[in-house]
């Protein structure tokens, strides 16, 4: 029997995932999602229906370093009881980082204030199978820095709907771009990115359109030009959904004031 309190507890979880095998982060009918996972992990814990909420919704094959879900119970458990109990019935592609007790109006999606993701090219003649699954690689030379010039026409306040897939639901395509940063280490070309909020694929299509810049197949002002158009058809192509990863979600500073992590535990023994 599970023990109940008088009154429900809302919970914020940070989670880091593996999206290869899954269909991205929403329940699908079809295939295995993170959310789907951790609603069964969860209702293992507390012996009884749990669901959980997050941030945004990865594709498949995305990944995350930094996702946050919230969920709701009125089952006693402790914050170390819900802790290892999740990781303890949770895939090997999927682990929850840390816990915090919240406010009842905290929301995972509602109550962030950005989100940021890093994109990861592998630029080098020859294809490796270690960054398979990890990086979109690109054979043809790149050149990082017009990358760089053509996605500064993107900060700030914008309609992006050139950027925005089909299938994409948001009410309105206005985001608020806040970074667009192009960094070459070695033989791998890294685009940050943070805004307010993304459009479905909106992270993928840019980077398709900056490869075209970088490859000196378009100028570096074709993406304002394109950003302008406000049609996704002049856009560039949708970038592999293997190299993006979610890398943050911001709240206001006093979201998680009791976070918990994993070694807390292994402290105090």
């Amino acid at each position: 029997m599970s023990s109940r309190s008088n009154s429900r507890q809302r919970y914020a979880i940070g989670i880091e995932y593996d999206g290869s095998a899954f269909c991205g982060w929403q329940i699908q009918s079809h295939s295995p999602s993170i959310q789907q996972a951790l609603n069964e992990a969860l209702s293992a814990v507390a012996n009884t229906a749990l669901e959980c909420t997050g941030a945004g919704r990865t594709d498949t094959g995305v990944h995350a370093l930094a996702q946050v879900a919230h969920f709701e119970s009125d089952v006693t458990r402790s914050l170390r009881s819900w802790l290892l109990g999740l990781n303890s019935n949770l895939p090997a592609e999927v682990s929850v980082a840390w816990i915090a007790p919240v406010d009842a109006e905290f929301h995972a999606r509602f109550s962030a204030l950005s989100r940021s993701y890093r994109y990861v090219i592998f630029n080098r003649p020859a294809r490796s199978p270690l960054e398979r699954g990890r990086a979109w690689w690109i054979y043809q030379p790149v050149d990082h820095a017009r990358m760089q010039i053509a996605a500064n026409h993107l900060l700030g306040e914008h309609d992006f709907s050139s950027f925005r897939a089909s299938s994409c639901q948001a009410h309105s395509p206005v985001r608020t771009m806040q970074l667009l940063d192009v960094q070459r280490r070695g033989e791998f070309i890294t685009v940050d990115c943070r805004a307010n909020a993304f459009l479905h694929h909106m992270v993928r299509n840019i980077v398709g359109s900056l490869v075209k810049v970088g490859k000196g197949e378009e100028s570096v002002e074709w993406l304002a030009e394109t950003l302008a158009a406000c049609d996704r058809r002049v856009s560039g192509i949708t970038a592999p959904a293997a190299g993006l990863t979610l890398t943050r979600v911001e709240y206001p500073d006093d979201s998680f004031s009791q976070k918990i992590y994993p070694d807390d535990f292994e402290r105090d023994t």
